[in-house]
């Protein structure tokens, strides 16, 4: 995934604005802090299909995103399972 890209940065924006510039972990808490990074709920290594779709894309600050992955395994941690079980995949329609 190419993070210098045009098309990420668009894509980006977009999470970032979806999200109103708010940190979506700290809002689940009352809290306001500004959302800076654009986290993956289903990884893009483990996950590349999802890699572009927006709806995959969660607005957090740099702590809370630093709090979704363990830096030493690349794994999700716990807070960053919660997300992924969080957000699914679009249902096709006509299917449920």
């Amino acid at each position: 995934m190419d993070y210098r890209s045009k098309r990420w940065r668009r894509l980006r924006r977009q999470a970032l604005g979806r999200a109103g510039y708010v940190c979506q972990e700290c809002r689940r808490y009352g809290k306001t802090a500004e959302a800076t990074t654009v986290h993956h709920a289903w990884p893009a290594e483990d996950f590349p299909d999802y890699a572009w779709s927006d709806w995959n894309l969660v607005g957090l600050c740099s702590a809370c995103h630093n709090s979704m992955h363990n830096r030493e395994t690349g794994k999700l941690t716990v807070l960053g399972e919660y997300w992924r079980r969080r957000v699914h995949p679009p249902t096709p329609t006509g299917f449920s």
